[in-house]
């Protein structure tokens, strides 16, 4: 089995004077972010993917509350802030969550958001049934016990990567796409950090890249729609995809991700006088 430590570990590629921080998603790691990484990080920008103790991959009983959590988020950005000339914050999944929650602290401090697959409803086709009982499981006993399993599709239509994925996570407990588990004390904190985010969406001011896939099987593009109507950012640019499900960064699309975030982000850093720009959704066959 493939150690904590080498699983876990940070990506940290220098380069530029701009800076980009990369959030990966509940009970994931930063492998979820290496792909996207490498190709910021041929572009010109300085990459710092952190693993998030008591968020990321780890033991059900390291949880932490979704205040440490972002507190985690801030102390990188902060010290980001001081060594470059320029940071911007991509996340996926809970991790564009929890960019949201920053932006709405940090407002114009952050210079472009890219957020992937944000969830802010868990209402995709995968999703079961009962998921909107979970959090009732919190106040009792149960939550000593449950963890929810990953199962197919993993979030990914590239099917031969949905199989790797599979073994990996039945031989080891993960895999680039996150932990087999999710712990219910990990549910419980998803679900108070999305209602926080709901009623401060309205501060963030950050121009904002909203990718999501029209067929993601976690999270209906409800969540995109939430975003691009309540945030305050003057530049706004939404792509929906086709041909991914819900972890963009890896899936059959990441090419248009990477390139798209590259592309917005040098736009953000580089733009004089933004002005709310909407783009028709991006198809590919």
């Amino acid at each position: 089995m493939v150690a904590l430590n080498e699983i876990t570990k940070h990506i940290n590629l220098v380069k530029g004077e701009d800076a980009v921080l990369l959030i990966h998603g509940l009970s994931g790691t930063p492998l979820e972010m290496q792909y996207v990484a490498r190709r910021l990080h041929k572009a010109g920008f300085t990459v710092v993917a952190p693993h998030f103790s008591g968020y990321g991959y780890g033991k059900a009983s390291s949880t932490k509350k979704w205040q440490e959590w972002h507190k985690e988020v801030v102390g990188h950005f902060d010290e980001l802030k001081k060594k470059y000339r320029t940071v911007s914050v991509c996340g996926l999944c809970i991790g564009a969550v929890l960019a949201l929650n920053l932006a709405a602290e940090k407002k114009d401090e952050i210079a472009g958001l890219s957020l992937l697959a944000t969830t802010l409803y868990f209402d995709g086709w995968s999703i079961p049934w009962y998921r909107f009982l979970l959090p009732l499981g919190y106040y009792t006993p149960f939550r000593y016990f449950y963890s929810y399993r990953e199962r197919e599709p993993y979030g990914l239509k590239n099917e031969q990567l949905r199989a790797w994925i599979a073994r990996e996570m039945t031989e080891k407990s993960t895999s680039a796409a996150g932990s087999a588990t999710i712990p219910m004390t990990g549910i419980f904190e998803t679900d108070k950090l999305i209602r926080n985010v709901k009623r401060n969406i309205g501060q963030v001011t950050a121009p904002a890249l909203i990718m999501h896939s029209i067929d993601d099987d976690t999270a209906t593009v409800r969540s995109a729609d939430f975003v691009e109507k309540h945030i305050s950012s003057k530049k706004v640019r939404k792509i929906f995809l086709d041909d991914s499900y819900h972890i963009l960064t890896l899936d059959n699309q990441k090419d248009i991700v990477a390139e798209e975030t590259i592309r917005f982000f040098k736009e953000a850093i580089s733009s004089e006088a933004p002005a709310k720009v909407e783009f028709d959704t991006v198809r590919v066959a």
